[in-house]
């Protein structure tokens, strides 16, 4: 089998045996070397932009190409609303539309914004890519890949989106239907397909897991050559991972990143989240941008360092977590809390965390067995709704017993309504939005 991946990035114009050598000098970079080589970058990427990027000048307070490290905290720390203008606005004088790779973020978390990176930036991604995966035993080249995402409905872009999971050597499973039907096909398909890793959204693939456990199926048994579950893009709780570990018959690595910048963290045999230093720079920060010690939670602050097309210098995307150092060269991800915006406000002035707040409803309603999928939406400050996929009705019951619990977990005089639902609405990638709330924190 020819190395298809490769090819169809060289193709589209990508330095990849390039980045993957330059890559591959940055993992050898010794220990006592590491930290100097990674402030250098911090430096180099900086003094370009204040050099070539009227976006980044107009929002630096000191413009002086000639940056030093110690003024690093002075840098603004961008959010996704700095971004809320024409791309080609932003973009370096060395780049234009037609020589960058363009991409769109999500949205999920709000203010979605069209980004570049410059070729070689894209190189080193999939350079990152290319390395962490195969920690696992998988030469992207070669394993085939069972994808759980969305498709696009659109012809045209359904189409594209087909030949780009040909040139990745993926086959796509369309999670909008996740019935007991449509899961009896991806298990069929399972049977006949020779899958070498599993990669998708975290929700959908625990719904299959819920299935196998139903049908007492264990997928490695009918699908013998699968390797490793990578989940990507939503929460995966302890008791999720031993569910997906134990049904799939393999081990299932957590990947946390971002489109617009790269993977961030992805977990090691060892179970630990390796952050992502050989291409980023992360930060945590207090909400007043102040640094956090090691061992503390607060805003997670990524810096790109090599893309020149776009600036991602010091950007706050959004996320709460810790960091613990190892060494200069290991840093860990210790805990990602979840978004922040992604908080349920209170009557009391009270703050509790959404994903937390949606682990305690996972545990109860999962005790009967009965509850396949939710989600939290909190309307009002004392009113949540709280839509769910079940096999039949919660009980009077059981929904009192269920009222009882997040009283006490969050506090008296809050109203829940539950609804039933034949499926619950996904974004057009597939992702599954788990909790949300629409007041407004200020009110």
């Amino acid at each position: 089998m020819f190395n298809i991946l490769d090819l169809s990035l060289k193709l589209n114009g990508f330095p990849l045996e390039k980045a993957k050598a330059y890559f591959n000098t940055i993992v050898a970079t010794p220990e006592n070397e590491f930290e100097a080589f990674t402030n250098q970058k911090r430096i180099e990427i900086v003094s370009y932009h204040l050099s070539k990027n009227i976006f980044y000048q107009n929002l630096v307070k000191n413009k002086s190409v000639d940056f030093k490290l110690e003024n690093w905290e002075d840098l603004p720390v961008l959010t996704k609303t700095d971004f809320q203008k024409p791309l080609s606005e932003r973009l370096s004088s060395d780049y234009n539309i037609k020589n960058v790779y363009i991409n769109r973020t999500s949205g999920s978390s709000g203010d979605p914004f069209d980004f570049a990176k410059d070729k070689f930036c894209h190189a080193l991604v999939w350079s990152s890519i290319y390395h962490r995966f195969g920690w696992y035993g998988l030469d992207l080249n070669k394993a085939y890949q069972a994808r759980f995402y969305g498709y696009p409905l659109e012809f045209l872009n359904k189409y594209k989106v087909k030949l780009k999971d040909f040139l990745s050597n993926r086959y796509r499973l369309p999670i909008f239907d996740l019935s007991d039907e449509a899961l009896a096909k991806f298990v069929a398909t399972f049977k006949s397909k020779k899958f070498h890793y599993i990669n998708g959204y975290t929700s959908s693939i625990v719904m299959m897991a819920k299935y196998l456990e139903k049908e007492s199926i264990v997928l490695k048994t009918i699908c013998p050559t699968l390797k490793v579950c990578i989940v990507t893009s939503e929460m995966l709780f302890d008791d999720d991972k031993i569910l997906l570990e134990k049904q799939l018959g393999v081990p299932v690595v957590n990947e946390y990143g971002a489109s617009e910048l790269d993977i961030i963290a992805f977990q090691n045999k060892e179970d630990e989240w390796i952050v992502n230093n050989e291409n980023l720079f992360v930060e945590i920060l207090d909400d007043q941008n102040n640094p956090v010690p090691f061992g503390e939670e607060g805003n997670i602050v990524v810096t790109s360092l090599y893309n020149k097309a776009h600036p991602f210098i010091r950007y706050k995307i959004g996320d709460i977590g810790i960091l613990e150092k190892k060494s200069s060269k290991k840093i860990i991800l210790k805990k990602l809390t979840g978004r922040t915006n992604d908080f349920a406000f209170l009557p009391s002035g009270k703050k509790a965390p959404g994903m937390t707040f949606y682990s305690i409803t996972k545990t109860v309603m999962e005790e009967d067995g009965n509850l396949k999928e939710f989600v939290i939406t909190q309307t009002e400050k004392n009113v949540f709704e709280i839509e769910y996929v079940s096999e039949k009705p919660l009980s009077k019951e059981r929904i009192v017993y269920f009222e009882r619990k997040l009283t006490d977990y969050l506090e008296e005089g809050l109203t829940f309504t539950f609804i039933r639902k034949e499926k619950l609405q996904r974004s057009k990638s597939g992702k599954l939005k788990q909790f949300k709330s629409l007041v407004n924190q200020n009110l």
